[in-house]
């Protein structure tokens, strides 16, 4: 029988690793790869890209010999599920089916088995590429992308903005929400648990659903206060990647050049040893030779390419590399990171979430790698609320200041407290108009303080003749009774306490003046005061 690709046989009941050293390392690269992207489908997408060809097994009339190709998803999935590269000889991992069609015996081949069901399997059979627990974390991972296995796996990575697909997990039946987006361009997300689709058999309701984005939102805040410390290790590790992918695309185009030059010169030797007269067998291999000649060529150019770019960062962009590592959420939110990278950093760290609903929150159970868990509540959306709907303080301000401004004079006093709408600007006349006439507020009308008996502090200063400050001070001392909706709004001084007020100022006034001033200054006030 035959062995995998990337090990021979040395005895009749032992294998070994293929001693040829591009194999060995086309092999282990696929192993790095999936250990780094966790996904087949990610691996093969790279090799394509970097243009790394992948060894074949060729059984023909000249032997057992390895041919390279252009990489498949299904050799790479092959290769990432066999056990003999965990070291490990299996055998009876699949069985033939024997039906009976139209009378006629039917023998389909294929059919894979569970591992308890296999026939044989030695562990440390043999050197393996990878170790038996490496192997079986494999076999997990992919197990888990598997997106049409149920809803109890998280399924592969995908393009949607949903963060939380795939370990966010229903707390009632621990199935995998579902995710559905709505709105302009899909940019709403919801999730939703479908119970094992029994509302749609049965018409019953679904366990629970809600909104993704306040959700999504908050597990990201948490994971990246977790993660903060640990941003410029991130950024160094991102920096030592880079640069190896591109050590391990130079090192294969390294070795097809090195086996280019010696299958060129090998043909050369061949020519060379043919007698000329032969002008048929000469031929022939000296059209071998140019096609090994015209290999090596393009494998030279190739090489040369990868060679502009050795994956150094220059100092500019590892300064920028290490900035955003030491702000991770600049970098969570960079235009840079997709969506894809986001729920990747998520899965690495979140083993699972389970989310349940009560009346007025979303309770979360953050399950972490290491095993711990962490608690999360998070306000569930009401009705006519949304996520730029402006804070209820901010409405009952405005709607006091209503009753004592116009709607520029409350603007710039929203802006002096710090206030901002709701999607985070400042406020300006027609911002304050719009809240106003969406929540039913009155305009402010003109002579609407002195109708409720009320003036404002330059009113009163100028009818005690005195300054502000004074005015000021005595509503401090509690001489005044006067209101303020906020700092910086407008005082509501009663106008019947000026009454008093003032003939005590005419008084005090007049004694503070000289003789020879008193008499016309007390004239003057009584006149004042009186009218």
């Amino acid at each position: 029988m035959t062995v995998a690709t990337g090990f021979v046989r040395v005895r009749h009941d032992r294998i070994a690793k293929d001693p040829d050293r591009r194999v060995q390392e086309a092999i282990g690269l696929v192993f790095r790869k999936f250990a780094e992207f966790q996904s087949i489908r990610q691996v093969h997408l790279w090799l394509r890209e970097e243009g790394v060809l992948k060894p074949a097994v060729v059984t023909d009339g000249e032997g057992r010999r390895i041919v390279w190709k252009a990489p498949v998803y299904n050799t790479i999935r092959a290769m990432l599920s066999n056990p003999i590269y965990g070291g490990a000889y299996a055998f009876g991992r699949t069985t033939s089916r024997v039906t009976v069609e139209n009378g006629r015996k039917r023998v389909s081949l294929g059919h894979r088995r569970e591992r308890e069901e296999w026939d044989v399997l030695i562990l440390d059979h043999h050197e393996g590429y990878i170790s038996w627990a490496e192997f079986e974390r494999n076999q997990r991972l992919i197990a888990d992308n598997a997106n049409c296995q149920g809803l109890m796996v998280c399924g592969a990575v995908r393009r949607g903005d949903a963060l939380l697909a795939g370990p966010l997990r229903c707390g009632h039946c621990g199935r995998r929400l579902h995710v559905s987006y709505s709105g302009t361009d899909g940019f709403c997300v919801r999730y939703s648990c479908r119970g094992g689709y029994t509302h749609i058999n049965h018409g019953t309701q679904s366990c629970i659903a809600f909104g993704g984005i306040r959700v999504d939102a908050a597990v990201s805040t948490e994971v990246l206060r977790l993660l903060s410390p640990l941003g410029v290790e991130a950024s160094l590790a991102a920096a030592a990647t880079r640069e190896a992918e591109v050590v391990d695309t130079r090192r294969q185009a390294e070795l097809a050049l090195t086996q280019a030059r010696y299958e060129a010169d090998l043909a050369r030797r061949q020519y060379d040893t043919v007698d000329p007269a032969n002008r048929l067998v000469a031929a022939e291999l000296e059209a071998r030779w140019n096609d090994r000649l015209a290999e090596v060529q393009r494998q030279e150019e190739r090489l040369a390419a990868i060679g502009v770019d050795r994956g150094d960062l220059t100092a500019a962009e590892r300064e920028r590399l290490l900035s955003l590592g030491a702000d991770l959420p600049a970098a969570w939110s960079h235009p840079g990171a997709s969506a894809e990278t986001r729920k990747r950093i998520l899965r690495v760290v979140l083993e699972e979430i389970v989310a349940t609903l009560t009346e007025d929150r979303i309770e979360l159970l953050l399950h972490w790698k290491g095993g711990d868990h962490t608690r999360l509540g998070v306000a569930r959306n009401r009705t006519g609320r949304h996520r730029y709907a402006s804070d209820a303080d901010i409405q009952e301000l405005i709607r006091a200041l209503a009753r004592q401004q116009e709607d520029s004079a409350i603007a710039a006093t929203l802006n002096r407290l710090g206030k901002r709408t709701g999607r985070g600007n400042p406020w300006t006349e027609a911002r304050v108009r719009s809240h106003r006439s969406h929540h039913r507020i009155a305009v402010y009308r003109s002579g609407e303080m002195g109708e409720r008996g009320e003036v404002t502090l330059d009113e009163a200063s100028r009818r005690l003749g005195v300054s502000k400050m004074t005015v000021l001070r005595l509503i401090r001392e509690g001489t005044i009774a006067a209101e303020q909706v906020c700092k910086g709004a407008p005082w509501a001084i009663p106008e019947a306490q000026l009454a008093a007020l003032s003939r005590q100022f005419c008084v005090r006034t007049a004694r503070e003046q000289p003789i020879q001033h008193r008499k016309l200054l007390i004239f003057n006030n009584v006149d004042r005061c009186a009218s």
